[in-house]
């Protein structure tokens, strides 16, 4: 199948994370972004040893599993949410299927439980990531989401709804005002520009605010090309009014703390050269399970506070008896699968790589009053062999790309009864499961969590008990 012929069919399936499969005169076609029964006109964008992949171009025919109206006004353009026309139970149902024939396939008799849901669907992400950008070549000022399938484009987000509505007016709030100003955004090709990112963190329990207006270092280039001079507004002058702004508006929430990084890496992602506190601080206070957590703008909290204590309830279910026990969280954030562990453990280790997100852990800990966790900063692979105490059981909750391999072999030489898995990328886990199985470990328990609701992902967890030889 060469590369650009377009084609019609009809979605079969959907393997994990939202990859529709088509079947053309026998080969198989990977679409994204589209729903099991979608009629759909694609193009070819790639085709490799029997391997096609499709861009979608147009869906001729609704899905049958799509019965409800998309509740967001973006829904569609909008890159952030799949699956907002399918029924919750609906949505729940698809992310069993996958995740189950995802590990299914490289686990003899998958104790597979189901999947537990989120107690909200709706309003319930506790950050976003904003960018800035235009929704059209050389169009007006845009701030929100990238558009389906683009990399470049970027769809305004003034209602979006799997965020409290603190977030819409914070978003309109400084887009009107960079409109006012003629602020231009940084361009992703040429490095020219100014505004980036607007970074937003909200407690679901707490409600604190936390702000951050992520731009380039060039405020003084700004001018020659643009509507905005410079030389009659200085950059401190600006961020001045755009606090007094954001501070004056009627949220349920409230503002704990506006913060100004500039970032000048050329990469598209959001990073700190300098952090400036105009405003407040630079964290904010959220509890899970009775335990209370201090997160900065940079560390890492599960996006969904709500579903994170499904998460860890699960987790502390399938870790099982813990008294006496020294226990290792690896790749542990912010501490709170070790702190929720503690209580009941004779210590607690974890290690993670980044420092803001260990000390952090570190003050959760003397807050929450818990005197037998340790935290360590560095990376596992490293880390490991220079702790002298041995682990009794092991936590494992890595990033999406999972366990270096050398490191997961270093896991795996402890030789512990009992290991859980938490992954937020469920083929990453089946990846890691094939090691695991084949030095000797046995999944006990699986099951999926969802903590995003109406998009194609979710997270899963295994128990892993060491076979008798």
């Amino acid at each position: 199948m060469k590369k650009g012929t377009m084609c019609t069919g009809t979605v079969e399936r959907i393997d994990f994370p939202g990859k529709g499969i088509v079947n053309i005169e026998g080969e198989k076609v990977v679409i994204k972004d589209t729903i099991t029964g979608q009629k759909v006109n694609f193009s070819i964008s790639k085709s490799r040893k029997g391997k096609s992949e499709g861009r979608l171009l147009e869906t001729l025919e609704k899905s049958p599993l799509e019965t409800v109206e998309a509740k967001c006004k973006h829904f569609g353009p909008c890159g952030g949410c799949n699956y907002q026309t399918i029924p919750y139970e609906t949505q729940l149902g698809i992310k069993e299927d996958q995740v189950k024939r995802l590990l299914g396939a490289v686990t003899t008799d998958l104790p597979f439980e189901g999947i537990k849901g989120s107690p909200k669907y709706w309003e319930y992400r506790n950050k976003m990531e904003f960018s800035f950008g235009d929704e059209v070549k050389d169009g007006p000022l845009c701030l929100g989401l990238h558009k389906k399938g683009s990399f470049h484009d970027i769809v305004t987000t003034t209602g979006c709804c799997i965020v409290n509505s603190d977030y819409n007016q914070i978003l309109s709030c400084v887009l009107e005002y960079s409109r006012e100003l003629g602020m231009t955004f940084y361009r992703k090709l040429s490095h020219v520009g100014y505004l980036r990112h607007l970074l937003v963190r909200r407690a679901e329990k707490t409600g604190e605010i936390l702000i951050n207006l992520v731009t380039s270092s060039q405020w003084g280039d700004l001018g020659a090309d643009n509507t905005l001079d410079a030389n009659t507004l200085a950059e401190n002058e600006m961020l001045e009014e755009m606090k007094k702004r954001l501070l004056a508006l009627p949220l349920e929430g409230k503002i704990v703390g506006f913060l100004h990084t500039v970032n000048d890496s050329q990469a598209d992602v959001v990073q700190s050269d300098r952090t400036d506190i105009l405003y407040g601080q630079d964290y904010f206070y959220e509890e899970i399970l009775g335990l209370t957590f201090k997160i900065s703008t940079f560390s890492f909290f599960q996006t969904n506070s709500l579903g994170a204590e499904v998460l860890y309830d699960t987790a502390r279910e399938f870790v099982g008896e813990t008294k006496d026990k020294l226990i290792f969280d690896l790749y542990s954030g912010t501490g709170t699968i070790a702190q929720l562990l503690a209580p009941v453990a004779k210590k607690v280790i974890g290690v993670e790589i980044v420092e803001e997100a260990v000390v952090a852990a570190r003050e959760n800990a003397a807050r929450n009053k818990l005197e037998n966790c340790e935290f360590i900063v560095g990376d596992v692979l490293k880390v490991i062999d220079t702790i002298e105490e041995k682990p009794d059981l092991i936590v494992i909750d890595p990033p999406r790309d999972g366990v270096n391999p050398k490191a997961l072999e270093k896991i795996i030489q402890y030789g512990v009864d009992r290991m859980v898995y938490i992954s937020c990328k469920p083929t990453s886990l089946a990846r890691d499961l094939v090691i695991l199985q084949e030095r000797g470990y046995k999944v006990e328990r699986a099951c999926a969590v969802d903590m995003f609701p109406n998009t194609n992902h979710c997270e899963s967890i295994c128990l892993l008990v060491k076979e008798k030889i």
